[in-house]
């Protein structure tokens, strides 16, 4: 049996190497879409495909890694164990559910320790109608200034008013209005772009590609960052639709939470990745959840992400800095420990073993 530990990874290269090995030692094929830029260390990037199972499947079950690049060294380690666990592989099989393994959404930010693309978007934002006026964030406006300071860390002043603004709306108000997205200010934290990114073109081109035949389809996005340490919340990934949100219950459990109804750690959010499900794969009965596994508290996890976008602005940066900046970045996304680790596993296992029960029902 595979060890969890060691599907995990120090650096993007190596997780791309392991995830390739996993699925060559698996007897599986792998359909690479490489990224235009190179990694952090020259390396090659790309959002590597793998489908375990039959082409024609008329179930299918997604697994996706890295939505916010530094995200993925939790999700490329869930995969990687996933391809090597036969009991999981063949139970899927034997239910006729096929499993597509999308490594790495977004490449660029996996390696080079960033949230964002290359183009400093949010991918999970990034999915709306640009034929359209797009989401205005109005309190997002109001405190673009104060996210990034001329200095960093933020001197005493930012952070007197940043205590301040919190002070008065509450910390649950501060995060919706920095982590709903925003489409205005390029330089800006959460900023969902003015077009369609690389990973939206791509994710959608995969998804014409090998979700168009399947009757049902399930997608599971495995997401860093939010709640207590080590939890997994399974936050509903669909339209705000009763009969799919019934089916997710049935599949994951009543524990299950929304965005719609306030239920989620996470804020309202729109121009989500997986509505291309809804767009792509127009054939079949989509349901899907996003796992979201906490770190540390959210005051931490913002700080980090503004540094990461202090840094970005400041590339006159002391070494020192750059370093401790993306070491908290780290941080903020992912747990080193063998326990956090093995938890992650877990959860996300049962889950996908739910997901495939769901499917197979008749």
């Amino acid at each position: 049996m595979h060890n969890i530990q060691q599907g995990f990874s120090k650096s993007y290269a190596q997780a791309r190497e392991k995830f390739l090995n996993a699925a060559l030692t698996a007897g599986l094929s792998v359909d690479s879409n490489v990224h235009p830029l190179p990694g952090r260390d020259g390396e090659t990037l790309a959002m590597d495909v793998v489908l375990d199972g039959a082409a024609d499947a008329q179930q299918l079950l997604v697994i996706s890694s890295a939505c916010h690049g530094v995200e993925g060294y939790c999700g490329s380690g869930v995969q990687i164990h996933a391809l090597h666990n036969t009991p999981w592989r063949e139970a899927a099989r034997a239910r006729g559910v096929a499993v597509l393994y999308i490594h790495a959404l977004n490449p660029h930010g996996f390696s080079h320790v960033r949230r964002v693309t290359h183009e400093n978007v949010d991918i999970n934002r990034n999915f709306q109608d640009f034929s359209k006026p797009l989401p205005d964030n109005p309190a997002y406006r109001e405190i673009h200034p104060l996210l990034l300071p001329e200095v960093w860390p933020p001197d005493a002043a930012n952070a007197a008013a940043t205590a301040q603004y919190i002070a008065e709306r509450g910390m649950k108000a501060f995060q919706a209005a920095v982590s709903k997205g925003q489409h205005e200010f390029p330089d800006g934290l959460f900023f969902g772009g003015q077009a369609p990114t690389w990973s939206n073109l791509t994710v959608r081109k995969v998804m014409q590609k090998y979700g168009q035949r399947c009757q049902k389809l399930a997608w599971i996005d495995l997401h860093t960052g939010l709640g207590p340490s080590g939890v997994g919340e399974r936050i509903f990934a669909c339209a705000d639709d009763a009969a799919a949100y019934a089916r997710a219950k049935a599949w994951w459990g009543q524990g299950i939470t929304s965005i719609y109804d306030g239920s989620s750690t996470s804020a309202f959010l729109t121009g989500l990745m997986w509505m291309s499900a809804y767009q792509e794969c127009r054939q079949a009965e989509y349901t899907g959840i996003a796992m979201e596994y906490g770190t540390q508290p959210t005051d931490k996890v913002m700080h980090a992400l503004r540094g990461d976008h202090w840094l970005h602005l400041h590339p006159e940066a002391t070494e020192t800095l750059e370093k401790q900046i993306k070491q908290d970045l780290m941080d903020a996304f992912y747990v080193d420990t063998d326990e956090w680790r093995s938890q992650i596993v877990e959860q996300a296992m049962d889950a996908m073993h739910q997901a495939v029960n769901g499917l197979s029902a008749a």
